[in-house]
C-alpha cells in the first residue's frame, strides 16, 4: 500500500524545508548545462576564451538562464556557451565535481550525470581521457561529499550516427567503471532516434542501460521509437506521451519511468505553463514519474525547487512528494540488489521525515507508513490520526 491510498491522511502540503530535507535523486541532469555561472566566468578568464558576457548578470542574460525561450532549439543554443569552457581535463574535472558538490548541498543522494563527450574535443582530448577526467571529479565528490554519481554517455541526435555508434563503444568499454547508461540527446525535430539504432543495438547486446530523450519535442511516435526500435529502459520528459493512450499503458504497464523536467519543459514551450503539464495526470495514472532539473544552470533550479513547483502547481501533499522522491531511486540504473538495499534505508528515511513532519504540526501519525527491513510496508496505528494533537477522538473524549 502506497502512503497516498490512505484513507484519511493528512492533507499536509510540504514546505520548502521539509523537500529539501528529503534525501532525493537527479536522474536526468547534463554536465554541461549545469555550471556555475562564476565558474564559466573564472574558466573564460584562464582560457582566453570569449564569451558574450564577463559579469554574471548579463551572462546569465546571455544564455537565457530561467527565462522562456522560443522552443527546444534556442534554449540549446546556451551550450554553445558552456561548451566553449570544457575543453581541458581541469575545466571538466572541476565542472563535474561542482555539480556533485552543489546536488549533495541539497540531500541529492543519488545523481545520474550525463554528456556527449565528442563535445569536448576541441583541443585534441581523447575520448577516453574526457570520460575518465568526469568519472574522476564525480569520484572525488562521491569521497568528500557521500553523494553517489554515475555517469550516462549520450549520443546527439543531429549527428551523424556514426559518431553515436562510437560513443556506445565508449559506454560499453566504460561499463562497471561508473558508465552506467548510454541516452541520445539533442534536438528531437527531424532527427528521429531510429537513425542511431545500431548504437542502441551494440548497447543492449552488452547489457547497458539506456535511456532517450523523447516526447519533449516531438509527438508520442518519438517515445515509440525509444522503447521499440532503440529499447529504452527509461524515456527522458516523455511530454508528450499522453496523446498516445495505447502506448501510455504500455509505459505503465511495464514500469518504464519518465524522467520528468517539469521547469525546463516550460521554458522550452514543451508545455505551454506548468498548470498544462501532465506530470499530475501521469502520476495519477499510476506512472512512474521522477522529478529532475535537465540543467540546473540554463534552467535555473535545483531538485528542490522542481518539487516546490510541483507542490505548489499540482497541490501535492507529503505522501506525493515521499512517492515522487521514492520513484527516483526506483529507477536509478543500479544493480538489483544494490538498489534494493538503497530502497530499504532510503524508504526508513522517507518514513521519519514524514512522521516528523506530521509531529511538527501537531498530527498524530495514526496509519503511518513504515518500511519492514525486508522491504514490506507496515502499517503502525496510534490513537488520533489524522488530528491535531489536543483534539481527542470520539472515544478518548467519552473516557476522559
Amino acid at each position: 500500500m502506497r502512503p497516498d491510498e490512505l484513507d484519511d491522511r493528512p492533507a499536509l502540503k510540504p514546505s520548502e524545508a521539509f523537500l529539501r530535507k528529503l534525501p532525493k535523486t537527479d536522474l536526468h541532469v547534463h554536465l554541461d548545462g549545469s555550471l556555475r555561472l562564476e565558474t564559466i566566468i573564472e574558466l573564460a578568464e584562464e582560457q582566453g576564451v570569449k564569451l558574450p558576457a564577463h559579469e554574471p548578470d548579463r551572462l546569465a542574460k546571455a544564455i537565457h538562464m530561467g527565462e522562456i525561450c522560443d522552443d527546444l532549439n534556442d534554449y540549446l543554443k546556451a551550450f554553445d556557451v558552456t561548451l566553449s569552457v570544457l575543453q581541458t581535463g581541469k575545466a571538466l574535472f572541476r565542472a563535474a565535481y561542482e555539480l556533485a558538490a552543489d546536488a549533495a548541498a541539497e540531500n541529492v543522494r543519488l545523481m545520474e550525470v550525463r554528456y556527449a563527450p565528442n563535445l569536448h574535443i576541441r583541443k585534441g582530448m581523447a575520448l577516453t581521457r574526457i570520460v575518465e577526467t568526469v568519472l574522476d571529479g564525480l569520484n572525488a565528490a562521491r569521497q568528500d561529499h557521500g553523494i553517489i554519481c554515475n555517469l550516462i554517455i549520450c549520443g546527439i541526435r543531429h549527428i551523424a550516427p556514426d559518431q553515436s555508434l562510437r560513443l556506445a563503444e565508449l559506454a560499453v568499454a566504460y561499463k562497471n567503471k561508473g558508465v552506467v547508461g548510454f541516452d541520445l540527446a539533442g534536438a528531437e525535430y527531424d532527427y528521429p532516434a531510429k537513425a542511431h539504432r545500431d548504437a542502441f543495438y551494440l548497447v543492449r547486446n552488452n547489457n547497458v542501460n539506456s535511456t532517450l530523450h523523447a516526447g519533449e519535442a516531438y509527438g508520442p511516435e518519438s517515445i515509440h521509437q525509444a522503447i521499440h526500435v532503440c529499447g529504452a529502459h527509461r524515456i527522458g520528459h516523455g511530454t508528450r506521451l499522453r496523446e498516445d493512450g495505447d502506448l501510455l499503458n504500455y509505459v505503465n504497464d511495464h514500469r518504464i519511468p519518465l524522467e520528468v523536467c517539469l521547469t525546463s519543459n516550460v521554458q522550452t514551450r514543451a508545455v505551454t505553463d506548468y498548470r498544462s503539464h501532465p506530470l499530475k495526470f501521469y502520476y495519477d495514472f499510476g506512472i512512474r514519474v521522477t522529478i529532475n532539473t535537465d540543467n540546473r544552470l540554463i534552467t535555473d533550479t535545483t531538485v528542490t525547487t522542481e518539487l516546490v513547483r510541483a507542490v505548489e502547481h499540482f497541490n501535492l501533499d507529503i505522501y506525493d512528494a515521499r512517492q515522487l522522491v521514492l520513484n527516483g531511486f526506483k529507477s536509478a540504473f543500479l544493480p538489483f540488489h544494490e538498489r534494493q538495499s538503497l530502497l530499504r534505508r532510503i524508504s526508513l528515511e522517507l518514513d521519519d521525515c514524514v512522521n516528523e513532519e506530521l509531529r511538527a504540526h501537531g498530527y498524530l501519525a495514526d496509519a503511518t507508513l513504515r518500511t519492514a527491513t525486508d522491504g514490506s510496508k507496515r502499517l503502525t496505528r496510534v490513537e488520533n490520526e489524522g488530528k491535531p494533537a489536543g483534539k481527542k477522538s470520539g472515544a478518548v473524549a467519552a473516557a476522559s
